[in-house]
């Protein structure tokens, strides 16, 4: 998939570079089942129904954080208030963990600084961006989400 996107965005179709990039993706993906680096999770796409609604939330927690931190940047008197402080997890899987840390790490002026069971280490830029990590309402949607996502073994041979 990465590829026919490079393929699209740079233009470049010459045969030489296409079977080159083929062979470097089959040989990549032989390498990375020899190793038994390749996930042995998979989710199944109909049960994803609830991620679009996830990233619409998400993308106008981003905003919303953008422009906090525009404020906190153009101010003069620089009114930040960085913290560190811990907020625990509620997510039952390891992607429901990630998938919260991350978001806490994509919303500008919080960065999850360290991850451990049910436990993440967040920073944030001001005493707003820590409140609003500490509210529990992404958590909650990300624990909603989690809960329609199952996971299914697939058989790696």
């Amino acid at each position: 998939m990465l590829a026919a996107v490079w393929l699209l965005l740079s233009g470049h179709y010459t045969p030489l570079l296409l079977v080159f990039g083929a062979l470097s993706c089959a040989f990549v993906t032989y390498l990375a089942q020899r190793f038994d680096v390749v996930d042995h999770e998979s989710h199944p796409l109909h049960m994803w129904w609830r991620l679009p609604g996830y990233w619409v939330w998400l993308l106008v927690e981003i905003i919303k954080s953008n422009i906090d931190v525009g404020r906190c940047i153009i101010h003069p008197s620089l009114p930040i208030d960085p913290r560190l402080f811990e907020v625990d997890a509620s997510q039952k899987t390891d992607l429901g963990l990630v998938v919260f840390a991350n978001s806490i790490t994509l919303t500008p002026g919080t960065v999850t600084v360290e991850l451990e069971e049910g436990l993440l280490r967040v920073h944030a830029l001001t005493t707003e961006a820590a409140e609003e990590v500490m509210s529990g309402e992404m958590d909650r949607r990300v624990t909603a989400m989690e809960g329609h996502i199952e996971t299914v073994p697939m058989k790696v041979e």
